[in-house]
């Protein structure tokens, strides 16, 4: 049970802190509002867990025939 409670607290706080990075540090950065910056920052997380998910099926596809051999 402490484990989960553990979990959500980690989780509020990253959160958080992101959040916190959002409003106050982006806009330091001054990335100029053109429809090629819209689109990466909206494509982008799809594109990240594409690959994160590729690459976790080839891991398992990996595992899953050395130990059919």
């Amino acid at each position: 049970m402490d484990s989960q409670w553990l979990f959500v607290i980690k989780l509020l706080v990253l959160s958080t802190i992101l959040a916190v990075a959002i409003k106050y540090l982006v806009p330091l950065l001054q990335i100029p509002a053109t429809p090629e910056i819209a689109l990466a920052l909206v494509l982008s997380p799809t594109i990240i867990l594409a690959g994160i998910l590729a690459w976790r099926r080839w891991q398992f596809e990996k595992k899953f025939e050395k130990d059919k051999l």
